[in-house]
Order: C-alpha cells, then structure tokens, then sequence
C-alpha cells in the first residue's frame, strides 16, 4: 500500500486444513511461514519498489489458534484452529472452574477458543503439555518468525478466553483454570502500537531500505473492520466468507454472552466491538458445488438475478458447527423437504437462503444485546454475488451494501495497522470507507414472506437436534 493508501499489489499462497479425526482442524504453523515467505517474495519480485520503501508491516489472522512452543522456540504439534470442537467437554469444565468466568471474558466459553483447547492438551497430550513455554495465535506465530517477538494485541488476545476484555489485559483467573500463568502468554499491545522490528536477514532478502517496524495487528474480523473504515461505534459490516460474522463496532464493553454474542476488543485504543459468528457461510456453496460438480459460478447463474419466492427447500448450515446463537459444535446441517421436483436450482436457492436465515439469528441476537442496525456492508467471497446481497436484505430486513474490493478487507486493515504503527497518524485518517458500488434494499413483499419461512427455518435446529448431533 502506497502513502495515499492506494493497494500496489497482493499476493496469496494456498494452504489445507487437517482434518485427522471428527471434529478436529488443524494446520502447520510452519506452512503459514513458507506461504508468508513465498507471498512476500513474490511481491518483491513484481515490485522490487514499492516492496524496498516499505516502512510499516501488519498481521492480520484467523483468531483462536493454539500454536504451542517449547522453551526453544520450536513448534510442538499441529495448531488447533478455529473450527476445531474436540473441546466441548473442556469448555463445561471452564466454566465450573471459573464462575464469573462470562463476566470476565465477556463471551462463553466455545470450543473454538483458545483456551479450552489447552485444557484439551493437558487431558489428553500431557507429554505435550508439559514442554509449552509459550502459546501464540497464528499471526503472533508469523510476528515471532518475523521479528523474534512474542507479542499479541488486544483483538486476539480477546479472542482466547484467557483475557479480561474490559480491563484489556490478561486474567489470571482464567490462565490457572488452564493450568497456565502470565509466563506462557506473549507481551499484550494494541493493534496499531509497534510490536517489533523486522529481522536483519529479511530486511537483506526483500532489499528494504530501512528497517520497518512490525505493528501489533489485529484478528481477522476486526482487521476487516479497519479495511473497511468500520471504526466508529455502530459501523457494522457482515461478513460472507468462509465463516460468517456480523461485526458492528461499539465504544464500551458491551457483552451479552447468554445470545452466543462475542464480545472483543477492537484493534484501536479504547473501542470494542460485538459479533455473531456462524462457522460455514460461503463454504456451504462451495461444499454443494463440489458435491454437485459444478462450479460456484455456475450454481448461481441457475437462478439468475432474483428468486420469485422463498424456496420450499430448507437448509440448515452447521457444517461445522455453530456458534451464534446455539454454541453447539456437534450441530450438523440438513436438507428438508425434499421432492421429485427438486432440482440443483432449488437446493441452490435453499442454501444461499439457510446462510440467510442463520446471519437473521445473529442479527436477532444482536438486538437481544441493545444493539439496532438498519443497513450493513457486505464484504467477503460471497459478497461478489449481486442476488445473495439482495436474498440477505430481503431475510434481514436491512439494506445491504456491496463494496469496491470487498474480498480483501482483512489484508487491507492489516495494511493499514502497519501504516498506523509507522506513522502515528489517526485512525480515521488512515481508514476511509470503501465505495459502495451496488446497494440493494429489502422487497416488502419479499420480507414479509421470508419472515414467515424464517420462523419455519427456526423451527429445524430443536427438532433435529438429537438426530444431527455427531
């Protein structure tokens, strides 16, 4: 990124995710360090430049991982990810050891956080256990490999279950429930503070001509919000990637843990920000297009660019799992009401209409904490689809808003907390609005109808419950 904020180039590296036994997700932090490595040189070499004058480098990545490391450094298994629930059991137990355990970290305890993933650890791999001198989230990982530094920031650390989210700083209650202390945890930043200075041999690998410092970064959720000048109380984006989010900024601690709404700090001094979170959004075409072998392209154009009516068809979304509202990692999905007639048009409809219904719970889970919207930005890969925006507006009851370069919103942000740690500049400088360059706004007579198929869709998740659970 340029001095006037405009994106030079980008580069990405493909990664895969282990999936060793049922409910388990896993990566290689040392695939994240060849992917990083081989992402930047290829920047270099396309703008030897741009990537020489660099003055500001920011980490953005995906939040919850236990990356575990010996006194030496070194890493001692897999990272358990995000979307990994083997840890429901540890989460009960959490919750038993720590009574106010809500009250100091805002959210419940989920097998998707951190924490409970250690408890996990010391139950089952207490060899492993017993040689971790520190636990980093990936992009601190990335930050250690970089600069030699064990250093988190808030958004993160939030992210965990192991930090008081309105005092900002970790909880020591919370750490000995996990058999833990301060001294496993990296140093607690803010996102736009610095947190290290690149390493000499990389600064000679990209020919830089000085030395840039390494801000504090952010997850990938709040790092989206700055891509998308989300940093004011009540800017709001929902996001349609691989996972869902709906990410609305706010200037206190606003926790409602009892609707499965994640309460986080924000990447900026001084903000928070709530969250529904669902675990398989735009991965829900994705598994029915390679199930049907089609492209996801391809799948959509089969309904052109609107739907008559509400599908007949429902389909529930837990593919992985589900946070908000239910917290129920073993939730399964579903097709129901299936017929001759059903076609591959149907059961695309009934999909990008589950993924609907589901971000409706969130929003209605959201509103349960105080919170009120009545129009959101929509970023994500599958934001790039004109007739989902207009299928979320019509569930949702909000005008949806499709952006320029919605799909790179967390890189940009983490572009941004770079520059931020390089210049001392404001945040509101730093992060403008993207454009909007299409908004869709409901059909009352389609809200109306979807309101009513919302209400049947509700109905799934009791119903077969004991059936789908794994």
């Amino acid at each position: 990124m340029d001095g006037a904020g405009r994106v030079i180039a980008s580069a990405s590296q493909p990664l895969t995710v282990s999936r060793p036994h049922p409910l388990w997700s896993e990566q290689n932090p040392e695939d994240w360090w060849h992917a990083t490595l081989a992402a930047v040189d290829e920047l270099a070499l396309r703008e030897p430049a741009a990537v020489s004058a660099v003055v500001g480098i920011g980490l953005s990545g995906h939040m919850h991982g236990a990356t575990l490391l010996d006194a030496a450094g070194e890493v001692l298994r897999p990272c358990i990810l995000w979307n990994d629930g083997r840890s429901h059991a540890e989460c009960q137990e959490m919750e038993r050891l720590v009574p106010d355990l809500h009250a100091i970290a805002g959210n419940l305890a989920m097998p998707g956080f951190t924490a409970p993933k250690l408890l996990w650890v010391k139950h089952h791999e207490p060899e492993i256990f017993a040689r971790v001198a520190t636990v980093l989230l990936p992009k601190a990982y990335v930050r250690f490999r970089l600069t030699g530094e064990k250093i988190e920031e808030m958004s993160d650390a939030a992210g965990t279950l192991w930090l008081d989210v309105a005092k900002r700083d970790w909880s020591d209650p919370l750490l000995a429930a996990t058999g833990l202390s301060r001294a496993h945890m990296p140093r607690l930043v803010e996102g736009t503070a610095v947190a290290g200075m690149l390493s000499e041999a990389l600064v000679d690998r990209w020919a830089m001509l000085a030395t840039p410092v390494v801000a504090g970064g952010a997850g990938d959720n709040a790092a989206t919000a700055l891509g998308l000048g989300a940093t004011s109380a009540g800017d709001a984006f929902l996001s349609l990637g691989t996972s869902g989010v709906l990410f609305v900024a706010t200037d206190r601690f606003a926790p409602n843990p009892a609707s499965a709404v994640h309460a986080f700090c924000h990447a900026l001094p001084n903000t928070w920000h709530q969250m529904g979170v669902m675990l398989s959004a735009a991965s829900c075409l994705s598994w029915l297009a390679t199930t049907l072998g089609e492209s996801e392209a391809g799948l959509l154009a089969l309904l052109g660019d609107h739907v008559e009516a509400p599908s007949d068809v429902l389909f529930l979304p837990y593919l992985s799992g589900e946070r908000t509202p239910h917290n129920d990692a073993e939730a399964r999905g579903a097709l129901v009401g299936l017929s001759h007639s059903t076609d591959r048009a149907t059961l695309v409809q009934a999909v990008l209409e589950g993924v609907a219904y589901a971000f409706r719970d969130m929003l209605d889970a959201l509103r349960a904490a105080g919170t009120s919207l009545s129009e959101v930005d929509v970023v994500g890969g599958g934001s790039r689809s004109a007739l989902w925006a207009q299928i979320l507006a019509d569930v949702l009851g909000l005008t949806t808003h499709r952006l320029e370069e919605g799909d790179i919103g967390a890189a940009l942000g983490a572009a941004r907390l770079g520059r931020l740690a390089a210049t001392g500049e404001a945040p509101a400088t730093v992060c403008p609005r993207p454009r909007r360059i299409a908004s869709y706004r409901p059909d009352p007579v389609l809200a109306n109808r979807y309101t009513v198929a919302y209400a049947r869709w509700r109905q799934l998740y009791p119903a077969l419950k004991g059936v789908l659970s794994s």
